[in-house]
């Protein structure tokens, strides 16, 4: 089993940044694909990046120039930093970590919000 806990949200301004921060425990196949998604009030969760365990990343266009996603294998760590933020960004932020077909496992989420 394995166990994605979340940190750093909270209430920023418009223009501020915030860094959120995954750590993954437990049984971890190396080749992995670990993730941050959002999800807004009324709305779908969505991909906001994603990164291979070999550092291939893939970014939202919304977020694309703004929020950079990052990893470090031998601690099993995500981070999403995000800068210049605006009120749309407002919403619950997910971690996923994916492996293969099989492994699919996601954190409990961290608030964000943004206010103009």
């Amino acid at each position: 089993q394995v166990q994605l806990v979340e940190s750093g949200g909270g209430l920023v301004q418009a223009g501020g940044s915030l860094r959120l921060s995954c750590a993954a425990s437990g049984s971890i196949f190396r080749i992995n694909v670990m993730g941050w998604y959002r999800q807004a009030p009324g709305k779908q969760r969505a991909l906001v990046a994603t990164i291979t365990n070999g550092g291939i990343t893939n970014y939202a266009d919304s977020v694309k120039g703004r929020f950079t996603i990052s990893r470090d294998n031998a601690k099993n760590t995500v981070w999403l930093q995000m800068n210049s933020l605006k009120p749309e960004d407002t919403a619950v932020y997910y971690c996923r970590l994916v492996a293969g077909a099989k492994y699919d496992y996601w954190g409990q989420g961290t608030q964000v919000t943004v206010s103009s």
